[in-house]
């Protein structure tokens, strides 16, 4: 019996039982298994990918979406990726050919690898921005970040989930509400009783990714990074938006070294919605 071709194997939708299957293709890639943050997006998302016939898969992908389920104001796109014994056969330009088509007319946002961004662009993608990635130790200094924070508690998630949609510009309610156990902290910064920024830390193979970093100003950003470091031994990575310059430079003098950029892309839209000033980091470049 002949193997299929590649164009013939349909694409399915992916659920949670494919974890292990998608872990294995990104280690395929060198990248980390990162079971964890799969778990979230193919619940929290929808995941489409082809099945190999000689086992494992031949691509997947995960596609996010924000706002209303019948009609999301904004679809994030991530986790891209081809097996590397079926890399340059086309098949990672059909999927996302899928993908964009599924869609249909909601905008589309990706974080593109400098690897990536040729595929995405040859689909009409644009770059409307950039994300820088910084890793390492955080070595707190003096002085100390003036703006008050501490552990969110369940009955901070109401304002949390305000304050995300009036900053990232859509609905993320059923991303966000999984934040206390998909992270090992959840912070929250206040003035006179009102929550005006919070971040997640969440587990990543060794390392600690911040993100959400949703934050009133710069200031109010550093006391949310310093205080999810003082309560871990695990180097942080974020991907912080290039526009945040001062941000930049003082997670720098921190510790954190540059890792690498990533293009923000956009497809049915010009810029993304929200408030890009208060929007600092995102949960993860996979989801936006």
């Amino acid at each position: 019996m002949s193997t299929p071709s590649l164009a013939a194997l349909p694409i399915r939708r992916l659920t949670p039982r494919d974890l292990t299957a998608c872990a294995d293709l990104s280690e395929d890639r060198g990248w980390p298994r990162e079971e964890h943050k799969w778990r979230l997006l193919l619940t929290a998302g929808t995941g489409y990918g082809i099945d190999d016939p000689d086992g494992g898969l031949v691509t997947a992908c995960v596609v996010t979406d924000y706002g209303p389920r019948e009609r999301p104001d904004l679809s994030a796109i991530g986790m891209v990726l081809v097996a590397e014994r079926h890399s340059r056969r086309g098949v990672g330009r059909r999927l996302m050919r899928h993908v964009v088509e599924e869609a249909a007319t909601t905008p589309l946002t990706l974080h593109a690898t400098p690897y990536g961004r040729p595929l995405y662009e040859g689909m009409g993608f644009k770059v409307i921005g950039r994300a820088e990635m910084v890793r390492g130790h955080f070595t707190v200094g003096a002085p100390k970040p003036k703006v008050f924070t501490r552990p969110a508690t369940a009955e901070d998630l109401s304002a949390i989930l305000r304050l995300d949609e009036e900053v990232f510009g859509c609905d993320r309610t059923h991303v966000i509400t999984r934040l206390p156990a998909f992270s090992d902290q959840l912070r929250v910064a206040e003035d006179g009783g009102r929550i005006i920024g919070y971040a997640a830390a969440w587990p990543n193979m060794d390392n600690h990714v911040v993100g959400p970093l949703i934050a009133r100003d710069t200031e109010t950003v550093k006391a949310l990074i310093a205080s999810l470091a003082a309560h871990t031994d695990r180097p942080l990575r974020t991907d912080i938006d290039v526009r945040h310059e001062e941000l930049l430079s003082w997670v720098k003098e921190h510790g954190l070294a540059p890792a690498g950029f990533n293009a923000v892309m956009a497809y049915g839209i010009s810029e993304l919605p929200g408030d890009w000033t208060r929007r600092f980091a995102p949960l993860t470049v996979a989801a936006g």
